[in-house]
């Protein structure tokens, strides 16, 4: 199982937004579950200027064979016009957790 779990992450600027983010994956079966981080701040390059934004961290727990259609779906429901969506490779777990998350994410 390890190596097929991955995290995907995205931040967003309203809690609320980041709310619809995480519901809306987990009730598509794209992800078995999310967390949302507390605000964060966030400094960062855009259109040739340092911005600063207080922004909420999602992370998604799925299978690699979900990435394409949870990022599609990711970019899509996203109001930045550059969403982040970075994956991240589980190396370790326990089978018991790790076989929940491919169950729960499996296309239904």
């Amino acid at each position: 199982m390890v190596g097929k779990i991955v995290v995907v992450q995205t931040t967003i600027d309203d809690e609320d937004k980041a709310i619809v983010l995480a519901r809306g994956a987990v009730e598509n079966h794209l992800a078995a579950g999310a967390h949302i981080d507390p605000p964060l701040t966030a400094v960062y390059w855009w259109k040739g200027r340092i911005e600063t934004a207080r922004e909420w961290r999602i992370s998604y727990k799925t299978s690699a064979d979900r990435l394409s259609e949870l990022q599609t779906w990711v970019v899509q429901e996203h109001s930045y016009e550059v969403p982040e969506f970075v994956v991240l490779p589980i190396i370790g777990g326990t089978d018991a957790y790790l076989s929940w998350v491919a169950e729960e994410s499996a296309v239904k």
